[in-house]
């Protein structure tokens, strides 16, 4: 069985973007650091991590969340990522973590503004820490 649990992905949008986000329509992004906060109990678990890296790095095209069409998007990088193993804590950690929600960005299917912050790096490193989240295996910097 797969390792199941919460996930931040830290984004960075060098510039200002607008991107096309399914049903949501164009999302006007301003140039700054994100926090998306998801959860991965489903088959295949945390393993959603890598789907997400792949999307990053334009190594697959299709589209299923939100958080996708803003990984898709040229101009982001997914620069780290943090887990939370066995915890269900997607809707406390986008309530906590510090930032401002991008309304409703990730939230369709529950009553959260948003799961997608707009944040400032140091801050969001420090509280994920204090949060006791800790850094996926497979996120190293590139060389």
């Amino acid at each position: 069985m797969n390792a199941v649990g919460t996930y931040v992905l830290l984004i960075d949008v060098p510039r200002a973007i607008d991107v096309e986000v399914g049903a949501l329509g164009t999302l006007a992004f301003s140039a700054g650091a994100y926090a998306y906060v998801g959860s991965a109990f489903g088959p295949g678990g945390l393993k959603r991590i890598d789907r997400h890296r792949e999307l990053a790095l334009g190594e697959r095209d299709v589209r299923h969340w939100h958080v996708d069409y803003l990984l898709g998007h040229p101009e982001t990088t997914l620069e780290r990522v943090f887990v939370f193993p066995e915890e269900d804590r997607e809707c406390e950690l986008a309530g906590t973590l510090p930032g401002d929600p991008v309304r409703p960005f990730g939230a369709s299917d529950c009553d959260c503004p948003a799961h997608l912050l707009v944040t400032e790096q140091a801050s969001i490193l420090d509280a994920i820490e204090a949060a006791g989240g800790s850094p996926a295996d497979a996120d190293r910097p590139a060389d």
